[in-house]
């Protein structure tokens, strides 16, 4: 291990005046729910979204001049290349940042925007890495690694150094982890600071190959790897110098389904009013889901990493979490085709206070016979009870109603 306590401090001064030390908050909604005082690192408001601007300004800053002469590259999933630009940008140097074709439109354009040459190439994070390190070679840039790198760690770890300082009577961190370079530098943080705190790591199931490469004692290649909309912790193989330190001072590692994280990015978006992209919400995916044993007087500190979710997505995960949660309904209804059964319709449904969101016409979708019409209706309601109510009502009304989507999730 060759990143120390003092790198973290010494990251911690370069930092000053570059950074914003993100606040601590209290979540009493979910502190009630899980039964342990619960708070949030919101990294998530720190420059450029997300917490990568620390470990890349530490380590971009440090090059010489003849190195920053030539510029910098880099490979990213889309938070790292916000990062490392807009550490580029601050020293006024040249960056140039290969992302994942899939890369959300988001972290793409915020990335052209802090003025580095973006090339898409790739169908996932290693590939988009193997093409960075051919251009490094080619032109001689100074490549700037996601997470393995000792001055990224380093960097990453002034978020535990500020967790200690704020919050001292924290019993539990709760950290993301994708290749390992957050929970590397937070874990060797606390755990000299405070020793006796537990360090939590939270993969995406789709994307888990830590706990594979601790069995292994070695970094392993997820060979079973599907897609998350925990894009920036869609990482296939962890770092030769995160692994060791992931092994020292990581207690546990547990993972989260798609679902658990949209549940995630859901409540902050409602109840912290906090906009968290799929691998910030991981920790707080593992709080709601109950995957990490907690006692009644334990202090929890989850680390929402960033922020940088494509609007398109927040908007799609928060439709399907409603949906689940029987926030929205779709209701099938066959009526007689004619003048004004429509209206009498939305008329009933507006009696038991339902919002109609969309309504639907299907005739030859259905077959439905000569002389009737099927309507599709997607009601918003109150919760799951106020949504059965609504469907006894239409059925005391005359209607047959049959209901699609029928959500099992609780908030």
């Amino acid at each position: 291990m060759t990143v120390k306590l003092s790198d973290i401090q010494d990251a911690r001064i370069i930092l000053q005046n570059i950074i914003v030390q993100t606040p601590i908050l209290a979540d009493n909604k979910l502190s009630d729910r899980i039964g342990a005082k619960t708070y949030f690192k919101a990294e998530c408001l720190q420059r450029g979204g997300s917490f990568k601007i620390r470990g890349g300004y530490n380590k971009i800053s440090r090059l010489s001049k003849e190195e920053k002469q030539r510029g910098v590259i880099a490979a990213s999933a889309g938070n790292h290349a916000q990062g490392v630009a807009l550490a580029a940008k601050l020293v006024g140097i040249k960056s140039t940042i290969v992302l994942p074709e899939y890369a959300p439109l988001t972290k793409v354009m915020a990335t052209k925007n802090y003025g580095a040459d973006v090339i898409l190439k790739g169908g996932s994070f290693d590939e988009a890495v193997a093409y960075s390190r051919e251009l490094q070679q080619e032109h001689g840039y100074t490549y700037v690694h996601a997470f393995d790198d000792d001055h990224v760690i380093a960097g990453q770890g002034t978020i535990g150094w500020e967790i200690v300082d704020d919050f001292p009577e924290a019993t539990v961190v709760v950290v993301p982890i994708g290749g390992g370079g957050i929970i590397s530098g937070i874990s060797l943080a606390v755990k000299n600071l405070l020793p006796k705190v537990r360090v939590i790591g939270v993969q995406a199931e789709n994307v888990s190959p830590v706990t594979k490469s601790l069995k292994e004692g070695k970094p392993v290649e997820e060979t079973n790897y599907k897609p998350t909309i925990a894009d920036g912790i869609a990482v296939k193989r962890p770092g030769e110098k995160t692994l060791p330190i992931i092994k020292e001072y990581v207690d546990e590692i547990v993972t989260v389904t798609e679902e658990e994280i949209a549940q995630g990015i859901y409540h902050c978006v409602q109840n912290s009013h906090l906009v968290v992209e799929g691998a910030g919400a991981a920790g707080v995916a593992a709080l709601l889901a109950e995957k990490i044993k907690l006692k009644a007087n334990d202090k929890v500190c989850a680390v929402l990493c960033g922020g940088n979710i494509d609007a398109n997505l927040l908007t799609r995960v928060l439709d399907q979490v409603l949906v689940h949660q029987g926030r929205y309904i779709m209701l099938k209804l066959l009526v007689p085709d004619r003048p004004g059964n429509l209206s009498t319709l939305t008329a009933r449904v507006a009696e038991t206070g339902a919002n109609v969101m969309e309504v639907y016409h299907r005739r030859a979708m259905w077959l439905a016979p000569l002389g009737g019409v099927g309507i599709e209706m997607l009601l918003e309601v109150r919760d799951g009870a106020h949504g059965k109510e609504v469907e006894k009502y239409l059925e005391k009304c005359g209607y047959h109603v049959e209901r699609e989507g029928v959500g099992n999730w609780e908030e």
